[in-house]
């Protein structure tokens, strides 16, 4: 090759990409999206390991967790020499964070070169086109949504488990969240195309799905029809090959007996209820703005458990909010007590700038949450287990997981999840078992977070589900070096993640 044809030669190297996710579930579907968008315009994924060795790095922010700012500002700081670094490279910030903050990112961090909101995250690639062709950083942010995010291409975190997004938006007030103000009012999708999602993801394989939504069964509101989210339960119960359906998050307001009836008689709906009760005490949840009180709660737990007497109902409980006394943290001890939670999301109130909390008098004491927590920490723990151990003996179908079990390797065996979402380890069967797979197992053994099944596997039933993870696993390994490396680690989107406490915990 002469001087001249190497110095026109064209790098054909493909771009690669990696997209960094804080904050609630929708978030995460929504980075589903981004990597389908970014795909689809002809990137490719990093590798796992990549740490910002990419030519594209996204945000895509949560503005709800403490210090979620700093920690945006930080990141892209360890990014800054590595951009000077790499020719081309290009650094976009997304979410909650950019649609509050703006224009703030590139003035403080100017070497970020798009930066867009929650309503537009479907113009990514041509705003990282028009940053690279103007040479300057694009900021659009829409304030109101231009798409639904389900009309566009996705690269699903899982081939046998998938969220369907039913709404977005929120129409709640409630003091402590900004999600209302960042994400909109409750915009409902139309069912026939939530159940068409739905049958086309079964169709390539998708055995469970979770039904996605900020308060996801106030769905209906948008179209008038109060009864529209227990219909859709009942319309997912139609759907031949989808074995688990699972929803996320209600709110009780919204939660009326029809859904109830739905849950209970929907064989494929999941014995399972994530319900936020935030605090146990009227006075709190009235300065929250929670429009229910502590007797209707119990009352929504104490049907739920008539209708369906093994469902695991887990919960969101925030303390310390301002104006907490020690009788209202009691109160909120008292619906642990009375609620027998499987496991509860407990948070520290701590400030979110823009909320109207904030700025409420009678802030507590750091030092007295802290005490509150860890005796609301150590009686959860305490019901946890207790709940747990009645599971001993019970023969249970699980749904086989990829990456729930840290120490699968070590103790040679697999985890799975179990229809009401409890994780259980077991032992490894002789015979192969892909995530997807189902197993039927004996529970001999339970700690306040898991549950063990050591003996034999009982029965291995294989599946359309294993059979889509084992396609995609051996066609991803079968690509070129440097295009994607095997399967992301998130595995089956659960239902229940770490993420709550963001727009999620309604």
């Amino acid at each position: 090759m002469s001087s001249s044809d190497r110095s026109t030669a064209v790098d054909v190297r493909p771009k690669t990409y990696e997209v960094r996710t804080y904050g609630c579930q929708m978030n995460v579907h929504d980075s589903e999206r981004l990597s389908g968008l970014l795909e689809d315009a002809g990137y490719v994924r990093a590798p796992e390991d990549a740490n910002g060795d990419a030519d594209v790095v996204v945000f895509n922010t949560c503005a709800v967790r403490e210090n979620a700012d700093n920690k945006l500002y930080g990141n892209l700081g360890h990014l800054a020499p590595m951009k000077t670094k790499r020719p081309g490279m290009q650094i976009a910030v997304g979410g909650c964070l950019a649609q509050k903050d703006r224009d703030t990112i590139v003035k403080r961090a100017p070497w970020v070169d798009v930066v867009f909101g929650t309503h537009n995250i479907g113009k990514l690639p041509v705003l990282l086109e028009r940053a690279r062709v103007q040479e300057e950083a694009q900021v659009e942010i829409a304030e109101s949504l231009e798409a639904f995010p389900s009309t566009l291409p996705t690269r699903r975190e899982s081939a046998y488990a998938a969220w369907v997004s039913i709404s977005v938006g929120c129409n709640n007030t409630c003091t402590f969240c900004i999600v209302p103000a960042l994400r909109g009012k409750e915009k409902d999708r139309r069912t026939g195309d939530i159940l068409a999602e739905i049958e086309a993801l079964v169709g390539e394989g998708v055995s469970e799905i979770t039904l996605l939504g900020q308060n996801v069964n106030a769905y209906g509101s948008d179209i008038g029809d109060r009864e529209a989210f227990s219909k859709l339960l009942r319309a997912c119960g139609k759907i031949e090959g989808l074995e688990r359906v699972r929803f996320t998050s209600p709110h009780p307001r919204d939660f009326t007996d029809d859904v109830i009836a739905a849950m209970a008689e929907t064989p494929n709906v999941m014995p399972q209820l994530h319900m936020p009760l935030q605090s146990g005490s009227d006075t709190v949840l009235k300065a929250m703005r929670r429009s229910y009180r502590q007797e209707r709660y119990l009352g929504i737990i104490e049907k739920v458990r008539a209708a369906i007497p093994h469902a695991a109902i887990t919960t969101d409980i925030i303390v310390g909010f301002p104006g907490e006394t020690e009788e209202d943290f009691e109160e909120t001890m008292h619906v642990v007590r009375e609620a027998r939670f499987t496991q509860a999301f407990t948070f520290q109130y701590s400030k979110r700038p823009g909320t109207p909390a904030a700025t409420m008098e009678n802030q507590i004491p750091k030092k007295v949450v802290q005490a509150r927590y860890e005796r609301l920490v150590a009686l959860q723990e305490e019901i946890s287990w207790e709940e747990n151990k009645k599971q001993v003996g019970r023969i249970l179908e699980l749904m086989v997981a990829e990456g729930e079990g840290r120490k699968d390797d070590a103790t040679h065996r697999l985890s799975g999840r179990a229809p009401d979402n409890r994780l259980v380890h077991f032992t490894k069967p002789d015979q192969e078992v892909r995530p997807g797979d189902v197993v039927t197992v004996e529970i001999t053994y339970a700690a306040p977070h898991h549950l063990l099944a050591e003996g034999p596997v009982l029965d291995v039933r294989r599946t359309r589900a294993g059979d889509a993870w084992e396609k995609r696993n051996t066609t991803e390994a079968a690509k070129p070096a440097g295009v994607l490396l095997g399967l992301p680690k998130i595995g089956v989107p659960e239902p229940l993640p770490a993420a709550t406490g963001g727009c999620a915990a309604h």
